[in-house]
């Protein structure tokens, strides 16, 4: 089984925010930056975060330009707010108060302002061991897990290109689950982020690369979401559903950052960043398709899945659980509005066109390898034409 990875502190519960400054001293934090964006000022949250660090004497300022879907520009812009330092001095940690992108954005400086460069020259095959500036992450969605992986992604606007960055480095030192910042959360990106958190608990349980603590943590994962993730749909402010999300998903990062995710993350993140579909949203599009062709390679583990999100009977076979685990994805697609690429509006010429560039960045990201069901650059272009349709 290979080295386990963790954040070093894990606060959860409603109110848990107010915990933020006592584990920014324990990371050695003085002066923080807060990175996030303007939706989190405008709800308030940030105003929290930095009353939470006062309280605890450390100083702060705010970046407040992060993007949806994080590109190398945004974060040379958070790197010029780094350097200028908080009240002169140098910052000495990071607080990202947001979703994945405003994690994986924080990460992401964390390596730039130890270390220098571009995210280009960290992105896979290069892994990121060394450490970097300490990170705290506040995930304001139940969705990416980030605030429990050694991941990031950032988009190279040059290329279009999604880079994958891995190593211990990129690792927050905590996070702070409080599902009181999750309710206002808009039904789209619940909805998105969702079954983003439900792939993450999948994959790691199928990948190639699956061990005894990852399968504990997606299956814990998938016992938390499966029954709930209609529920948060349908009532945002349902308190226990929300909370069940949020630690299901962070569960689930838990889970493929000690596994790897697989062949659905890999032809998603090219998806995100030709067509500037949200990561999630492209996960829900190719969900149901991916999981229909890997599944004869690993049907007891498919199987499991499906019973232990509630979709299937404990006593079921593998072959009831799995028939009902590829009819669930689907219905739970059309229950919470996921459309195909076509009804997002991509155009069907430039999506044929670019069907074996994604293919080839699928491949280099290394997901698809750890897929149960491996496949060649062709059988890629085969899937997406099926996920079109």
């Amino acid at each position: 089984m290979p080295a386990l990875v963790l954040p070093r502190v894990l606060e959860s519960g409603p109110g848990s925010l107010s915990q933020l400054g006592k584990i920014a001293v324990q990371a050695g934090i003085r002066r923080a930056l807060v990175i996030t964006d303007q939706t989190m000022i405008s709800l308030g949250y940030v105003e929290r975060a930095l009353a939470a660090l006062s309280a605890s004497g450390i100083a702060s300022a705010v970046f407040d330009g992060t993007e949806p879907e994080p590109t190398e520009t945004s974060i040379i812009a958070g790197l010029d707010c780094l350097k200028a330092g908080v009240e002169g001095d140098a910052v000495d940690g990071l607080i990202a108060v947001g979703g994945g992108s405003a994690i994986d954005s924080a990460k992401a400086l964390s390596i730039l302002a130890v270390h220098g460069g571009r995210m280009r020259d960290y992105k896979v095959p290069r892994i990121v061991d060394e450490p970097g500036l300490p990170v705290i992450a506040v995930p304001t969605t139940a969705g990416t897990g980030s605030e429990a992986t050694k991941v990031a992604v950032i988009t190279d606007p040059e290329s279009d290109e999604k880079m994958l960055c891995m190593g211990l480095g990129y690792m927050p030192f905590g996070a702070i689950l409080d599902p009181e910042l999750t309710y206002s959360l808009p039904k789209r990106v619940t909805a998105d982020t969702g079954i983003d958190a439900i792939t993450h608990a999948m994959e790691a349980y199928v990948s190639r690369k699956a061990n005894p603590f990852s399968d504990q943590q997606a299956l814990a994962a998938l016992r938390l979401m499966g029954p709930n993730i209609r529920r948060v749909f349908e009532d945002p402010q349902d308190s226990a559903a929300r909370e069940a999300m949020l630690l299901g998903s962070t569960l689930a990062g838990i889970a493929f950052s000690n596994a790897s995710v697989a062949l659905v993350h890999g032809m998603s993140r090219p998806i995100g960043a030709f067509f500037h579909v949200p990561h999630g949203l492209s996960n829900a599009m190719l969900l149901p398709e991916i999981t229909a062709w890997s599944l004869p390679s690993a049907e007891a583990r498919y199987a499991t899945c499906a019973r232990a999100m509630g979709w299937a009977g404990e006593g079921s076979s593998d072959d009831v659980a799995n028939s009902v685990l590829l009819d669930e994805l689907k219905r739970l697609n059309a229950d919470l509005g996921v459309p195909t690429p076509s009804g997002f509006g991509i155009e069907e010429t430039r999506w044929r066109q670019l069907r074996p560039l994604m293919a080839e960045q699928a491949l280099a990201s290394g997901s698809p390898g750890n897929n149960p069901r491996i496949p060649t650059a062709d059988e890629i272009v085969e899937l997406y034409d099926r996920v079109w349709a």
